[in-house]
């Protein structure tokens, strides 16, 4: 990537965007990791003949992939709000969620996984709970399960708060402007803790790309931060890598390409292995960013007890 001007840095020559360069001098495109490559380990007299430009792409995408799932910490985040069919639709780059939470009043409340299902798909059946199809064999489905139907009308359950009441801390359900409990005054025994939460819950339903949220989470705002696999939407000349990784890239697609073929020695093999070991760890160490005054701020809080 050739260098660029202030001007162009700065202000990307006039053009629009206007931010499109910074940040750009901490990453190597991945069309140069590329060129480097080609250049500088294959050829007739180097150990890695007859390699394929198309072989060295493949490898430097999945060294990257696997890059931005656990050693980058570059967290992306989405707000979006949240409609009155409680569903949030991920982000086409989803790969995995670091932290889901409520925005309110300007503050951030992490809201809390609710293991237990709270939407499924639903067949439509007979009198005699036969399964009904249409005019092609195909199943019969209504447009929302009663599962969902319940979770957007907010029926859950939920604490009852009213200091003057009797009921005052029981779990139970509110339906139709209707209070309902299913056990004795005051039992609070087996109470599930997961459910029993002041703020919303949510499942992520990864096969049909939606967060479903509880009932309390209708027409609020919601602040999704996750990770992608940096593939860019498949536009590969947006696709780079931190300089701090440039080398560990390189021996990833060394090993790979050695791991792969017949008759290559196997010291060979376990010495490009190592190499990619080593260069990850360096590189991590790198970009952890352990400052003395991060430290030294860590320190001084160890001496503060809490009374």
């Amino acid at each position: 990537m050739p260098y660029l001007t202030g001007y162009q840095y700065y202000e990307n020559a006039g053009a629009v965007p206007e931010n499109a360069n910074w940040g750009s001098y901490q990453y190597v495109p991945l069309k140069d990791i590329v060129n480097n490559f080609m250049m500088m380990y294959t050829g007739n007299n180097e150990m890695l003949a007859n390699v394929s430009r198309a072989q060295v792409i493949f490898y430097a995408k999945r060294g990257i992939q696997e890059l931005n799932y656990d050693a980058f910490k570059e967290i992306k985040a989405l707000e979006l709000e949240v409609c009155h069919n409680l569903r949030f639709v991920l982000p086409p780059d989803f790969v995995n969620w670091i932290r889901i939470s409520l925005y309110q009043d300007g503050a951030l409340f992490p809201l809390t996984e609710n293991i237990q299902a709270n939407s499924a798909i639903s067949y439509l059946q007979d009198n005699d709970c036969r399964i009904l199809f249409d005019e092609t064999g195909e199943i019969l489905q209504p447009e929302q399960s009663e599962l969902d139907l319940d979770r957007i009308a907010g029926v859950e359950r939920t604490l009852y708060l009213n200091e003057g009441s009797r009921f005052h801390g029981r779990e139970g359900m509110f339906i139709d402007g209707r209070w309902y409990f299913d056990y004795n005054i005051g039992a609070r025994f087996g109470l599930n803790s997961e459910t029993a939460n002041a703020n919303p819950t949510f499942r992520i339903d990864r096969r049909a790309g939606v967060i479903n949220f509880s009932s309390h989470m209708a027409n609020q705002t919601c602040l999704l931060e996750y990770i992608s696999d940096g593939m860019e939407g498949g536009d590969d000349s947006l696709v780079s890598v931190n300089k701090l990784f440039e080398e560990y890239i390189y021996a990833y697609i060394k090993y790979m390409i050695v791991n792969s073929r017949v008759g290559i020695q196997e010291y060979v093999v376990r010495r490009s292995k190592k190499d990619k070991t080593a260069l990850l760890r360096n590189a991590k160490i790198r970009l952890s960013n352990i400052h003395p005054g991060r430290l030294l701020m860590n320190l001084r809080s160890q001496g503060n007890v809490i009374k």
